[in-house]
């Protein structure tokens, strides 16, 4: 289970997230670097996660003219990253220069289709994104737990569908709007799921890491 679990790094400075990444690595094999941790300490922090042998999604969901796309995916191959984000809303001719700037060994391109904090029946907008991103050459896409099943139904197993909105029974929704829980999410098809707060924000962030492990191999017991 361990391998599906992405814990996202959503804290202000390195030495937090230095911190998390040595007291979780041995129960997390991914951590997800957003916007607020990459623009306040740039690349060291994905060089430092490679260095303890762990993995790393760059959550930066690049939106610009394909050319600055293209280079962008290429300066975070050169990082060495395993997942990068790709804002869907960005269209054809975008999301093909990111796929084409990607050579044998580069990071896996993922599609954000609908972000989890906007509330309602986004179903029929994350497909059509989903087919966008597909036609384009990207290997997944990111959206809720409430739309893995229509999701699978439409790809099947080999596109990845990664989910954020995961929300354990004994936390807070936060701002999360379309949310499940580990075990949920798992047994609803999830090839990765995204906790951030419940995990970083513990007292003891491997023992919540752990727990929730746990709930994600409930799904499956």
């Amino acid at each position: 289970m361990k391998s599906k679990l992405i814990v996202a790094l959503d804290v202000d400075s390195y030495d937090q997230a230095t911190r998390l990444v040595e007291e979780l690595k041995e129960v997390v094999e991914v951590f997800k670097v957003g916007s607020q941790l990459f623009t306040r300490v740039g690349p060291k922090i994905v060089d430092f996660i490679n260095r303890q042998e762990r993995r790393c999604f760059l959550d930066l969901k690049f939106h610009d003219i394909p050319n600055t796309v293209a280079k962008a995916v290429e300066s975070a191959a050169a990082l060495r990253v395993l997942m990068l984000t790709l804002h869907t809303a960005g269209g054809e001719e975008m999301l093909g220069a990111a796929a084409s700037a990607t050579g044998p060994g580069g990071p896996v391109l993922i599609g954000v289709t609908v972000l989890t904090s906007v509330a309602g029946n986004v179903e029929s907008e994350v497909l059509a994104r989903a087919t966008l991103a597909k036609s384009c050459g990207l290997a997944g896409v990111v959206a809720s737990p409430r739309e893995i099943k229509p999701l699978r139904q439409t790809f099947g197993n080999e596109f990845l569908i990664i989910t954020p909105g995961i929300r354990p029974a004994w936390a807070e929704a936060g701002d999360q709007k379309r949310v499940m829980t580990p075990a949920e999410a798992s047994a609803a098809g999830a090839d990765f799921i995204v906790v951030g707060r419940p995990i970083i924000a513990a007292e003891q962030p491997a023992a919540a890491a752990l727990k929730v492990l746990t709930e994600m191999a409930s799904a499956f017991s």
